[in-house]
C-alpha cells in the first residue's frame, strides 16, 4: 500500500534527515552516504534506524 503523497513529503530519515522515498514495502532514504531502508508494516512506516535495513544488506533481513 503507497503512502499518501502528502505524509511522504514531511516525513525524513531519522539518522541523517534527508527525504525518504517510497519503494514497495519500505522508504529509503535518498542521501547517498545513508542510504538506509525503513520497513513499512501494515501501511506504517517504521522510523526506527535499529529497525532499518542498511543499502548492503538484503531485503527481509
Amino acid at each position: 500500500m503507497p503512502l499518501e503523497a502528502g505524509l511522504l513529503e514531511i516525513l525524513a530519515c531519522p539518522a541523517c534527515h534527508a527525504p525518504l522515498k517510497d519503494a514497495d514495502t519500505e522508504l529509503t532514504c535518498t542521501a547517498e552516504d545513508c542510504g538506509l531502508a525503513y520497513p513499512v508494516r501494515d501501511g506504517i512506516p517504521v522510523l526506527l534506524v535499529d529497525e532499518a535495513r542498511t543499502p548492503s544488506s538484503p531485503a527481509g533481513v
